[in-house]
């Protein structure tokens, strides 16, 4: 059985580990390229044999530092000593990421390397966190902190890339978030309820060089009453967990509320919080309850006179959101604690007469003017997405110019294309899409007439030299036309087809 060590963040001693990572290049491409391509996805899926396979027999620093932080597997003491030169087995212990027992150095955190793109460039951290199920080779404590995961590397991508001086990053769990938003804040509160996350979270920023960051513990916005920022992320544990014995509480997931109240609380308490033109961005889970959509209840929560785009990414049925969790703390059907604790989920959804459970994105603002008419967008989209961050943040720019008026000029966005489908032995197309090639990837049907105004939008001539160039062309009174194409342009302008020049 593994020992669980306090982890104790030291500066020092993160900086002599951070050299010896780098030392031993310990990175995402040079682990890949030690056992393979095929290797590293298996172990994606938790399947660690062939990645063990491929570096079988190696003792180098990299081959030694992948076994014992990447996969988790005690490794000799010597050659841990000799991979990690500068901090070695004592710096670890004193960090709370190892120890020793006899001639054995056992791990008792992962250290993986972290790559990331944002705006600013590509590059890499190493990020400690607790060791996982398949290091455990079982079910998770409920203390346990989470490395970096798809909710992680997923607010990542949708946090908007604006410069701005105060930034929160609430329920930071290991800090990637926070060493994410610090690259473009230039201060940086990181909040949880667990001190256990906040220690790696100091020790993941200390590793990383990062000093911008300020941890605080509590819960939800205690830790920072009274004070406001321009960018708030959470990636918050917002699990829906039912509140019954025999039900392990993570901490890293389940906030202790029941159903989606956490999200709820979020979403009305957050504005609050934020300067005028200030974002909050999170992960979160709705139910719908007795035939009410989850987006509408939603909807309801969001104070009067905020900006609010909220994307539903997927909904799961009870018992599929339940086995999902189930499965997410390293409990599998084939185990006896699988149908009791299935049960528990199925009798808690039951008694709120949920019916699904939504999981998406949510995006609130507090506009600079609160005179203007609020964003209200609530839509459902499951295709692939890339740079859903700058998508965002020009959606909410197209959202602003159009409140001051529709803007002069517009301008085609770079990403977009257009296809036209002919009939055979047809001369006009019987379909025309539009197509993003970023963001949320969307396509439109459109018709002539604004396909003919979207490849007009060079920024050479005006939108009402445009319309009026068109209303000659297909012989349609202006003020027909332009009541027609107006609703559809604004709709494009903040979709990301066009852009204010």
């Amino acid at each position: 059985m593994r020992r669980q060590l306090t982890p104790y963040p030291d500066a020092a001693l993160c900086a002599a580990l951070a050299a010896d990572l780098d030392a031993a290049d310990l990175r995402s491409e040079p682990l890949r390229g030690a056992w393979g391509d095929d290797a590293d996805d298996a172990f994606g899926r938790g399947i660690r044999g062939p990645l063990l396979r491929a570096i079988e027999g190696r003792t180098d620093a990299l081959a030694t530092l992948g076994r014992f932080f990447v996969v988790g597997l005690p490794q000799p003491a010597d050659a841990v000593e000799a991979a990690l030169p500068t901090v070695g087995l004592a710096g670890l212990e004193a960090l709370g990421l190892a120890y020793r027992e006899d001639d054995v150095a056992v791990p008792a955190a992962l250290v993986r390397p972290q790559s990331f793109v944002d705006a600013d460039g590509v590059g890499e951290w190493w990020i400690a966190s607790d060791l996982d199920e398949v290091a455990l080779g079982g079910a998770l404590p409920p203390d346990h902190v989470l490395g970096v995961g798809g909710a992680s590397r997923t607010l990542a991508e949708l946090v908007m890339p604006v410069p701005v001086a105060r930034a929160l990053d609430l329920g930071t769990g290991c800090g990637i978030q926070a060493l994410l938003v610090a690259r473009h804040a230039t201060n940086v509160v990181a909040t949880d309820i667990s001190a256990r996350a906040l220690a790696y979270a100091e020790i993941n920023a200390m590793i990383a060089g990062v000093t911008t960051i300020d941890f605080r513990q509590g819960s939800m916005f205690e830790p920072v009453a009274g004070e406001a920022f321009g960018l708030i992320v959470s990636n918050p544990p917002f699990v829906i967990t039912p509140r019954a014995e025999g039900v392990p509480e993570y901490e890293y997931r389940d906030g202790g509320l029941v159903g989606d109240a956490l999200v709820e609380k979020f979403v009305r308490e957050a504005p609050a919080f934020l300067i005028p033109g200030g974002a909050a961005q999170l992960l979160g889970n709705w139910e719908a309850r007795a035939g009410v959509a989850g987006m509408e209840r939603l909807r309801s929560w969001v104070p009067d006179g905020i900006d609010a785009w909220v994307i539903e990414r997927e909904s799961l049925s009870p018992i599929g959101y339940a086995e999902l969790w189930i499965r997410d703390g390293g409990t599998t059907p084939r185990e006896p604690e699988f149908e009791p604790l299935l049960e528990a989920w199925i009798d808690d959804f039951a008694g709120r007469a949920v019916d699904e459970i939504g999981f998406g994105y949510v995006l609130l603002r507090r506009p600079k003017d609160p005179a203007a008419p609020p964003l209200r967008r609530f839509e459902s989209l499951t295709q692939g997405v890339s740079g859903v961050g700058r998508a965002l943040r020009d959606g909410l720019r197209g959202h602003d110019a159009l409140n001051a008026g529709m803007p002069e000029r517009l301008v085609v966005a770079s990403d977009v294309t257009e296809a036209r489908h002919h009939l055979p032995g047809a001369e006009n197309p019987s379909v025309i899409e539009l197509r993003q090639g970023g963001g949320f990837a969307r396509t439109l049907s459109v018709d002539s007439a604004l396909a003919a105004f979207v490849g007009a939008c060079d920024g050479e001539l005006t939108v009402a030299q445009i319309v009026g160039a068109l209303a000659d062309l297909f012989e349609v009174p202006l003020p027909e036309l332009w009541a027609d194409l107006e609703p559809r342009i604004r709709a494009l302008v903040v979709d990301g087809f066009l852009a204010a020049e």
